[in-house]
């Protein structure tokens, strides 16, 4: 099932940064939320490779059913999880993204958070060559305009954009996660081109919000982010609207859309 694209309502690019305002209806929410983001919230592609790897332990004295239950286990995801992972479907389908390690396998209990940048990988460019992708997300209920939490987003994203040192740390968080895994190439390449250019990367800047679309969320961040934007890092801006009332019952949309694809 694809994520949609919804329908662009404003436009406040501004220099080198992008900028736009995007609306969901509720069927492209629930497609959504049926498809893609219930993969990643639920970890499909890891919870395939460890039954692979567990496929023969019966052999060595586990019980099937013992197994079964560990990978079913299915928690109600966090409201700001369900927006990162309608982010990460979102600029995987539609900005050549791929973010290839789920954060939650680094979690060693089911209801921390962790820190740095919300989603980590990587962004094909023109030639189809990689470079690194490194995103913040902010899913918010709140019905002010612009939100409140706009100014944290643009904290986060300058310190993204100026800060070598954030970039390096997350270099190497991706660095330990791609040795010996099928996107190991995808890194090195990516690696390459930021060897070169420390600043050659992607950046993201996302808004999930549930309100009437309004070009004041995004139009004080973009102003003051276009104040010390170049050409790289490539920085985008997406403000995605939601049906009213939507982000207060993701949890319990996610969990019938795993309950009725039996993710």
């Amino acid at each position: 099932m694809t994520t949609p694209r919804g329908t662009e309502i404003y436009n406040l690019d501004n220099k080198y940064v992008t900028s736009r305002g995007v609306c969901y209806t509720i069927d492209e929410l629930n497609r959504c939320l049926k498809g893609q983001v219930s993969k990643i919230l639920f970890d499909q592609e890891g919870m395939l490779i460890i039954e692979n790897m567990l496929s023969n332990t019966s052999a060595t004295g586990f019980k099937n059913e013992n197994v079964k239950r560990i990978l079913s286990k299915k928690l109600n995801p966090e409201k700001w999880r369900v927006g990162e992972a309608l982010a990460e479907s979102y600029l995987g389908a539609h900005k050549n993204c791929s973010f290839p390690w789920n954060s939650d396998r680094d979690k060693k209990n089911e209801n921390s958070s962790l820190t740095g940048a919300d989603i980590v990988g990587f962004q094909k460019t023109t030639g189809m060559d990689n470079r690194f992708a490194f995103g913040e997300v902010k899913t918010l209920e709140e019905k002010k305009y612009p939100p409140s939490r706009a100014q944290s987003l643009k904290s986060q994203l300058t310190n993204l954009y100026t800060n070598t040192n954030t970039r390096d740390n997350l270099v190497k968080y991706l660095a330990h996660r791609a040795t010996n895994s099928p996107w190991q190439q995808q890194f090195k390449n990516s690696f390459r081109r930021y060897m070169k250019n420390n600043s050659d990367v992607s950046l993201f800047g996302f808004m999930v919000r549930d309100v009437a679309p309004d070009e004041r969320d995004l139009s004080s961040i973009t102003h003051s982010l276009s104040e010390i934007s170049a050409p790289q890092p490539s920085l985008e801006l997406t403000a995605l609207y939601l049906p009213a009332g939507s982000i207060s019952s993701f949890s319990s949309q996610v969990m019938a859309a795993a309950k009725e694809g039996d993710l």
